[in-house]
């Protein structure tokens, strides 16, 4: 490998924030943030969903604000009527 063009990749721990799990592993993303673990200082990259909070994997369904988002975007872009549907 050429010196000096690469990233630096080294071992950082991502948390998810809806579960508080860490996940130690390895990469080259850039983080400002560290935390404490099993003794080592290392940068923490915050993650919102992971396998331990994400529906598919646990099997809980979260109740999303649809109704609010769907206002929301008619306060936003004005709500347009749209013509009825023929059938038949």
């Amino acid at each position: 490998m050429r010196a000096g063009i690469h990233p630096e990749y080294r071992t950082v721990v991502f948390r998810d924030t809806a579960s508080g799990a860490t996940y130690r592993t390895r990469s080259t993303i850039r983080t400002d943030q560290t935390i404490e673990l099993d003794g080592e200082t290392l940068p923490v990259v915050t993650v919102e969903i992971s396998a331990a909070s994400h529906p598919f994997w646990t099997g809980n369904q979260r109740v999303l604000d649809t109704a609010g988002r769907v206002e929301r975007f008619h306060q936003r872009y004005g709500a347009v009527a749209r013509p009825a549907r023929k059938r038949g």
